[in-house]
């Protein structure tokens, strides 16, 4: 039957139903009427009719839902047409309001008739206009009530409030990482698919994004765009400068719960944290070598591949890290960026300052576990320890080491 019926119409079938209907119960009725000549016989037939009844009841009850179903349909097509009589003429999407169906058909026609008082950009809805005007009055009426920071959307409030409640809602099905935003789920992903569109033609490094790259290039450029008004450094990114400005203002608006350590950007704050989880969530995939920080990792699997991308710009000497090219290019510059406040003498690194500062402070942080002689710095200790016999020679050479006396032959 169904079969039979799945050639016509809803309409067409409906009427065959009924037909059917009206056959069945007529012929059910003429073959009892025929049985009731003789009583004895009657009783017998009766029995077989019974079984015979009950599978015609049976098809009628089936007819009779399906006729119920198409009725049923019928109803919620027009109750879907009363409630929203209003059809997009696109698409097949419904609407209750005329008004709804207007802003819905610019989706279509591209129009966009709301314009920004301040700029050139248009808008399709009129709450969209309003949205983008926060940016030119600088209007953010979205207060975040636990360290006072002011929004202009609802969103991003409620985006930044993740950082103080620890939420993390978009989790990677491939390996189980959360985080606090789509955005950068949709970024990892592509850490799994390993789908990198964008490479760089002067290291061959490869990304993501366009806009990663174009901030990438400035590596090799040294273009540093970004300058703080307060103290003239430069950076080469935005919000880079935007890092740097809080050192000047002291705003440090991210707080550890543990310790109550504060700190400027989420991203240090989460990797603090990790001191306290022990979390490594970044994994070698050469080794089973774990990493509190990405930054780490990248660097670790640069041993495994020999990759240095980062090449000094005044001779042919290469690094693997950005941050060793930039001390390597001082010897050529002469640049010496860390200057003593004691005697104003200046250096090329920090940790060099550092160990200059201990011959004012008198500080010697480096014991020998052997003889208890202290040194202010560590290369000391190292030479005069021989690990080999687990002996000290400060006892033997109590005063400065002879220039190029290497006692590790020893």
């Amino acid at each position: 039957m169904q079969e039979y019926l799945h050639q016509f119409s809803s309409e067409e079938e409906h009427q065959i139903i009924q037909e059917e209907m009206k056959s069945v119960k007529t012929e059910f009725i003429k073959e009892e009427r025929e049985e009731m000549g003789d009583p004895e016989p009657c009783r017998i037939k009766h029995t077989e009719d019974t079984e015979e009844q009950k599978g015609l009841n049976g098809g009628l009850r089936g007819l009779e839902r399906h006729e119920e179903l198409i009725e049923s349909n019928e109803e919620r097509e027009v109750s879907e047409s009363e409630k929203k009589p209003y059809k997009c003429s696109h698409c097949d999407k419904r609407f209750s309001r005329s008004s709804h169906l207007k802003t819905h058909e610019r989706i279509h026609t591209g129009v966009k008739p709301f314009k920004c008082s301040h700029c050139d950009k248009r808008f399709s809805q009129l709450s969209s206009l309003k949205r983008h005007e926060m940016i030119h009055t600088g209007e953010k009426p979205h207060t975040c009530d636990q360290c006072g920071k002011n929004f202009t959307l609802k969103g991003d409030l409620t985006s930044h409030m993740r950082i103080h409640t620890g939420e993390r809602p978009f989790t990677c099905d491939q390996c189980g990482k959360s985080f606090s935003y789509s955005s950068n789920l949709k970024l990892h992903m592509n850490n799994h698919t390993r789908e990198k569109l964008y490479t760089c033609d002067q290291c061959g490094k490869t990304f993501l994004c366009a806009s990663v790259l174009k901030q990438h290039l400035r590596v090799h450029t040294k273009e540093k765009p970004h300058s703080c008004h307060l103290c003239g450094k430069s950076f080469s990114l935005l919000q880079s400068l935007k890092i740097h400005q809080k050192i000047h203002t002291g705003v440090r608006e991210y707080m550890c719960f543990e310790c109550e350590k504060t700190f400027t950007t989420a991203g240090s704050l989460k990797k603090h944290e990790r001191i306290h989880t022990g979390e490594k969530p970044y994994k070698c995939s050469h080794c089973d070598k774990r990493f509190s920080v990405s930054g780490n990792l990248k660097t670790h699997e640069m041993s495994h591949t020999g990759e240095k991308p980062y090449k000094c710009s005044h001779c042919d000497k290469r690094f693997s890290v950005s941050g060793n090219l930039k001390k390597h290019e001082r010897i050529h510059t002469g640049e010496k960026l860390y200057t003593c406040d004691q005697c104003g003498k200046s250096f090329t690194l920090k940790g060099r300052l550092t160990s200059h500062m201990r011959v004012h402070t008198g500080e010697r942080p480096f014991t020998c576990d052997q003889c208890g002689k202290s040194f202010s710095r560590s290369a000391t200790l190292k030479t005069l320890f021989v690990p080999r016999l687990n002996y000290c020679l400060s006892e033997d050479y109590p005063f400065a080491l002879p220039f190029g006396l290497n006692y590790r032959e020893y």
